[in-house]
């Protein structure tokens, strides 16, 4: 299995995990600077089991309304809590267990704040801390009334080993209010606890769900979806089907969402043969094989 960071292969044993969303702290900043938080010593604040701060983590890199949430805090406080939340979104991509590392910290010093407590929910999960996220995401969704996360919600319960639980939170009428991406992701988790379950048609019936599968455009979720539909189909032994949707993703997945490259290599295909220039379509083009 691959790394749970990277939102490569199945974190569970079957079926495509949540993409959440970039936490608050994070969206907008620079990633520049990067820098280990795997150190410890004396970190912020003087204590010695705190993750250390780079020098160049500045809190005028948070969003707007993030530094306005801070300032509840004293001064001195929420600029410990900002430098940490810095460290936090720098650290996410490639080191989501340091970056959870930071978070917590930030947790320890002010835990009221629903920014505070989002970005220990997603660091938590992506680093498979999947009870503890589910814990923060959901006091999250009591502080702030927000529905955003409840795929990744869903998700923690399939790692939980909770499949039925992942799919009563599919349930949720808050879900209907989500954007398109959000039932799209809530979709490709339901789709995954179907087959922790066995139920490889219903998974495959809940992927086609919607006009999403079969859209003659190309969004930034599309290559999740259409892989989690490769895969379901792999389980329901329908293999040429599957290595056409395997094709289609790989063709369109220029940001490595997926490992859709390798599970071709496995099927004995090549991505190339879906296109002759190795490249998906552009987005607003029609793309994809046929449901």
């Amino acid at each position: 299995m691959e790394d749970p960071a990277r939102g490569r292969r199945p974190r569970h044993e079957a079926g495509a995990a949540a993409r959440p969303p970039a936490p608050r702290a994070r969206r907008g900043a620079p990633t520049a600077g990067r820098a280990s938080a795997t150190r410890t010593g004396r970190g912020a604040g003087g204590s010695p089991d705190a993750p250390v701060i780079a020098d160049d983590a500045d809190p005028a890199e948070l969003p707007d309304d993030v530094r306005r949430e801070l300032r509840s805090l004293p001064p001195a406080l929420a600029e410990r809590v900002a430098r940490h939340l810095v460290m936090a979104g720098r650290l996410l991509e490639d080191d989501p267990a340091a970056a959870h590392g930071h978070s917590a910290a930030a947790r320890g010093l002010a835990a009221r704040l629903a920014v505070v407590r989002e970005a220990t929910g997603v660091t938590a999960y992506r680093s498979a801390r999947y009870a503890e996220a589910l814990g923060e995401l959901r006091a999250l969704r009591r502080m702030t009334g927000s529905a955003e996360y409840l795929p990744v919600m869903a998700d923690c319960e399939r790692g939980l080993g909770r499949p039925e639980r992942a799919l009563a939170l599919a349930e949720d009428p808050a879900v209907r209010r989500l954007d398109r991406a959000g039932q799209v992701e809530m979709r490709i988790v339901a789709a995954g606890a179907r087959r922790d379950l066995g139920q490889v048609d219903a998974a495959l019936m809940t992927l086609r769900a919607g006009s999403d599968l079969d859209r003659s455009t190309v969004e930034d979720w599309t290559p999740r979806l259409w892989y989690a539909y490769a895969d379901a189909l792999l389980a329901a032994d329908r293999e040429q089907e599957a290595r056409e949707w395997f094709l289609a993703a790989a063709s369109v997945d220029d940001d490595g969402l997926t490992d859709a490259e390798e599970r071709l290599a496995v099927l004995g295909a090549r991505s190339h043969e879906a296109r002759p220039d190795h490249h998906g379509p552009e987005r607003g083009s029609a793309a994809g094989p046929q449901t």
